[in-house]
Parts: structure tokens; C-alpha cells; sequence
């Protein structure tokens, strides 16, 4: 499936967007978790900062 994601992203209008991993640890169990989004070049940043 990630294949056809990233495949889809590399055409037209879809190189504005990128995909991003961030690891989220969990405050209750410490487990750490994968939150995945596809998120417009400019605000990569942004969703980083966020927690």
C-alpha cells in the first residue's frame, strides 16, 4: 500500500504534499506508537511541533 501511496504523491499537483512519521510515546502504558499523515510541504513543520 505505501507504494501506491508514494506513487501517487510524485505526480501533478501531489509534490506539494509529503508523508510523515512521527513516533508517539504513550504517557499511560509507555508504549510507543506510529502516527502517519500526509500533510502539505508548509506545514511539515507544524506537525512535528504539535504534540
Amino acid at each position: 500500500m505505501a507504494k501506491k501511496t508514494v506513487a501517487s504523491l510524485q505526480t501533478g499537483a501531489g509534490k506539494n504534499y509529503t508523508k510523515v512519521i512521527k513516533m508517539v510515546k504513550s504517557a499511560k502504558t509507555d508504549a510507543y506508537s506510529v502516527k502517519e499523515e500526509i500533510v502539505h510541504n508548509d506545514e511539515v513543520a507544524a506537525f512535528f511541533a504539535k504534540s
